[in-house]
């Protein structure tokens, strides 16, 4: 039910294009989104919730509030939306998996002799910034190439001296890596041409800095200076080494990003492939979180934008494997500061399509390696599993474990939980409960003989796996009723035990007394936590039983309130008491409730 100050920031929203806030019931912000028109956008996922998608209904269903800024523009809207997401990566946002400031290099152009410096955030100081690389050591590896290459300096000295005194040549000029400018050994005019050539080569050139290399290795000949002949002719060697392992056949001669994707369930995998000027000069490589039911295009639209808002150097042409929505917009956004227009092509046929293939499987090795540690990760058995198989003898190590508890509230309501954990954790997904049938008045023993009897029953018939160790709420009565049922149904070699709450002593099959465990040990720790999860879930059950047999006796009174129409009412409110608070209204939006059937509701209630 929406709450009132809710209700009253959706009538006054503003035509105006914006961002908006959703926050839930703690105030953390859950979504943002950008819109033309904030009034039309947002009141989109309020007016006809029977038509959203799974997704959107979970997120509207934990809204309670929520922030507007209203922008001049649409881009300005996006640019806003895009470094909000960044900043505060609300749940239902799709969201760089890694939170980190990537490595970007930067050339303090601005300076007389500069330097070549690794940074983690951009600036707005005259410098010229290229990245960001996600690879910080391949990116330091191309650092120390060019910079032994073309003799970069690699000292924080302020050149010339403020004091007007000289400075000494370090180690670097002495083994021919630096060309000694701090002692007025090299021009800062012959420094700088080898900045640009830095440059250049970070900006995808390679081909245009061979040339102008050999254009200068000539008349170095011509001019007798046969040894800086030399040297411009060992730079070019270097680098068409370099230029060799990295061309591909990218078709003409400009600056292009291709960018594609792989997903499995709730891991996606993007990689960017940098070419520049027929040269492939890096590969970047992201994991995003996003939802399973996200659609494919908004992964890529929010990948793009959240990517390239803090590009220092864009591409002429973005390469994309599906199209975009969005696309005239992001195309402006992206060319706002560009000399040149930033052209989005999703290529269909030819080479080009080979280029987005190429990323693609590059994108789906990097996801089948995520994957791969990942479930490597499950597969770690925990510590506490580990001690707890020491702590109870057991042959095996009881990486799953099935804890089966009673609940009931006098001789009525009678239900039955089964809690699932694998390898520590709970597995929601094996999680069952029972209403006790075949019981009649309070006999704790004779019900958890019933539900350990049918959950076992089932499984023999589905030839499912059996878990390595069965555990039930209570001490020797309790084991003692279901170890008949087990060994009936063939599962004779399966570990039981039995923790009773009072000294938290624990029964096994087979011995009289109890096992007593150290109060620290991990392995009880991890029983107490499975039998309170089943302690939980049996009374969680339980209530919900109480209330729907509560709800069926109110609302057998009226007329065509039948079985149907009861279990719609109590799905869609939860209890007896939410169905009396409901407005008409509410009543009259539930799908299966005719209107007089919701009148008749509402007036019982009031």
């Amino acid at each position: 039910m929406m709450n009132a100050k809710l209700e009253m920031k959706l009538k006054n929203l503003p035509s105006n294009p914006g961002v908006y806030l959703f926050k839930n019931r703690e105030g953390k912000i859950i979504y943002i989104g950008k819109a033309k028109s904030l009034r039309n956008r947002v009141r989109t996922y309020f007016q006809s919730p029977r038509h959203l998608d799974p997704k959107t209904s979970r997120l509207i269903g934990s809204v309670d509030d929520m922030d507007l800024m209203v922008t001049d523009s649409e881009i300005e809207a996006l640019i806003l939306e895009a470094n909000l997401v960044k900043e505060h990566k609300p749940h239902y946002n799709v969201n760089l998996k890694d939170d980190k400031h990537f490595p970007y290099v930067k050339i303090t152009v601005n300076e007389p002799y500069p330097r070549v410096l690794v940074v983690r955030r951009l600036a707005d100081d005259g410098a010229r910034y290229f990245g960001p690389y996600t690879s910080a050591k391949s990116m330091r590896r191309t650092l120390h190439f060019l910079c032994a290459l073309f003799k970069i300096r690699t000292c924080n000295l302020t050149i010339p001296h403020p004091a007007g005194r000289a400075y000494k040549v370090c180690l670097d000029y002495h083994i021919g890596r630096c060309g000694g400018p701090c002692e007025g050994l090299q021009t800062e005019k012959d420094y700088r041409r080898q900045v640009d050539s830095v440059i250049m080569f970070l900006s995808g050139k390679s081909e245009i800095l061979i040339q102008s290399l050999n254009k200068r290795m000539e008349r170095k000949s011509q001019q007798m200076k046969f040894e800086e002949a030399a040297e411009i002719r060992d730079q070019i060697d270097a680098l068409q080494e370099v230029w060799r392992k990295q061309k591909v056949d990218a078709g003409k001669m400009v600056s292009r990003d291709i960018v594609a994707f792989a997903r499995e369930e709730r891991e996606t995998a993007v990689v960017v492939l940098q070419i520049r000027d027929g040269v492939l000069i890096g590969r970047q490589d992201f994991q995003l979180n996003s939802d399973s039911e996200e659609k494919d295009e908004e992964i890529i639209a929010e990948f793009v934008k959240q990517y390239y808002n803090h590009q220092p150097n864009l591409p002429r042409e973005l390469y994309l494997p599906l199209k975009l929505t969005e696309e005239k917009l992001i195309c402006r956004w992206l060319s706002r500061n560009q000399k040149q227009k930033v052209r989005i092509f999703t290529p269909l046929k030819g080479e080009k399509v080979k280029l987005v293939d190429m990323a693609a499987a590059n994108a789906r090795l990097l996801l089948d390696e995520v994957l791969i540690q990942k479930r490597g990760f499950k597969e770690r058995v925990s510590q506490a599993v580990q001690i707890l198989k020491e702590d109870l003898h057991l042959e095996h190590l009881p990486r799953t474990i099935a804890c089966v508890d009673i609940s009931n509230t006098g001789e009525t309501d009678a239900v039955g939980s089964l809690v699932y954990f694998e390898n520590g954790k709970p597995k929601k997904s094996g999680y069952r409960h029972f209403k006790i049938k075949g019981v009649q008045g309070q006999n704790d023993f004779a019900m958890m003989r019933e539900v350990v009897g049918r959950y076992f029953f089932r499984l023999k018939e589905e030839k499912g796996e059996a878990p390595n160790l069965l555990m039930v709420d209570g001490g020797k009565g309790q084991l003692s009723s279901v170890l008949a049922e087990i060994k009936s149904l063939g599962f004779e070699n399966l570990s039981i035990i039995g923790l009773a709450k009072k000294f938290e002593e624990i029964y096994l099959a087979g011995h009289s007394e109890p096992v007593t465990i150290s109060k620290s040990s991990p392995g009880l720790r991890l029983l107490k936590q499975v039998r309170d999860e089943a302690h939980r879930f049996a009374i969680e059950y339980n209530r919900k039983v109480r209330s729907a047999r509560t709800i069926k006796s109110e609302l057998d009174e009226l007329a065509g309130i039948g079985p149907k129409r009861r279990e719609i009412l109590l799905k869609h409110f939860g209890s007896m008491q939410r169905v009396k608070e409901a407005t008409i209204e509410e009543l009259q939006g539930i799908k299966g409730i005719p209107k007089s059937i919701a009148e008749k509701i509402f007036r019982m209630s009031h």
